[in-house]
């Protein structure tokens, strides 16, 4: 059963947006009397019937909702967008089919695109839900300085990690973190944090981590890094 995103979804019946009635409709071919999956990204999933087949408005009864379960741990990834937006589409298409929660744009002395459009990257993120049949949204955060970050007071309680290319690196990602945990890591451009920035970050209580032996493009290591972490709370 094909699963549908309604940021509002009320009962008995609720009215699709457009662009879900389209698909609905014109693309599926779904009728009246079939029944689909809904939810709102929060959490909620809804059987939901179709009453009415308009292509700009598809009406729906809901059957039966339930809540899903939240995951026990939290991934913010915190990355520098790349030069070519469609890499960075990729990399968020895939790590929501994996799971994660948040992610944040940097801003590094040594960024190949200082803005992207996050409204790109929020439809990638609910089409990748759609995909993989996931009911929680993760939140795309606009584009911020390193320094904003790394000093935030809304990371307390979090594990602090700094990814970047170091041939001296003593401890992997999988050796530091620990599981049931909120996590907050950080990946540079493809140039690399600067020095001065990696210092800032240790001053602020970031480990250094490693992602493995080979050198990562800036996509793959927030890739990477993210099903380190599913891996480990699995």
């Amino acid at each position: 059963m094909q699963l549908f995103f309604q940021e509002n979804i009320t009962e008995p019946v609720t009215l699709l947006n457009e662009e879900e009635s389209k698909h609905l409709i014109r693309v599926l071919r779904k009728k009246q009397g079939d029944q689909i999956l809904l939810t709102d990204g929060k959490g909620k999933l809804a059987e939901a019937l179709v009453l009415d087949a308009n292509p700009k408005k598809a009406s729906l009864k809901i059957l039966s909702t339930k809540e899903a379960e939240p995951d026990s741990f939290h991934i913010h990834l915190a990355i520098a967008p790349t030069k070519s937006p469609d890499r960075m589409e990729w990399m968020v298409e895939k790590i929501t089919e994996i799971g994660f929660h948040e992610l944040t744009l940097l801003e590094t002395m040594n960024s190949e695109r200082s803005f992207l459009k996050t409204d790109r990257l929020h439809k990638k993120v609910i089409s990748a839900c759609k995909q993989s049949l996931k009911f929680h949204t993760p939140t795309i955060h606009p584009t911020v300085r390193l320094s904003q970050i790394i000093h935030s007071r809304n990371f307390e309680g979090y594990q602090k990690f700094i990814a970047y290319v170091d041939d001296n690196h003593q401890n992997h990602l999988l050796d530091l973190a620990k599981p049931g945990g909120k996590y907050l890591i950080l990946i540079g451009p493809e140039g690399d944090f600067d020095p001065n920035e990696i210092e800032e970050a240790f001053s602020a209580g970031f480990s250094p981590v490693s992602l493995g032996k080979s050198r990562l493009r800036t996509e793959t290591a927030g890739l990477a890094a993210v099903q380190m972490l599913q891996v480990l709370n699995r």
